[in-house]
């Protein structure tokens, strides 16, 4: 599930402004009023369902796995392992093979 992306107040209107939000405060501000043809801003009735929250976008958990015998404890059902950046080529290989025969998926092959 895409999360909506929300714009800057004239984020078109000025280049160096960027699209990261930031909250308008201006006294006259037609965005911060909510007034019609404006962007939206965040509210809480956007926010994801509790069973699709911190969730990768294939469906699975994402675990960092630093070592093989923490490799072997996720649950391939509903768990996907992400291989720590410190792990070695030689031992990123052997990890894959590992997962592989375990059918677990690894997010960062």
């Amino acid at each position: 599930m895409a999360n909506k992306r929300f714009k800057r107040q004239e984020y078109a209107r000025y280049k160096k402004l960027g699209i990261k939000w930031r909250r308008p405060r201006g006294k006259t501000s037609k965005m911060r009023r909510y007034e019609a043809g404006k962007p939206a801003m965040p509210a809480i009735g956007y926010r994801t369902p509790k069973s699709t929250r911190y969730l990768h976008p294939s469906g699975f958990k994402d675990v960092l796995v630093k070592n093989m015998k923490e490799l072997e404890a996720l649950d391939p059902v509903s768990e996907a392992a992400r291989i720590s950046a410190s792990i070695g080529k030689r031992k990123k290989d052997e990890m894959l093979q590992k997962a592989y025969e375990l059918g677990i998926k690894v997010l960062n092959k």
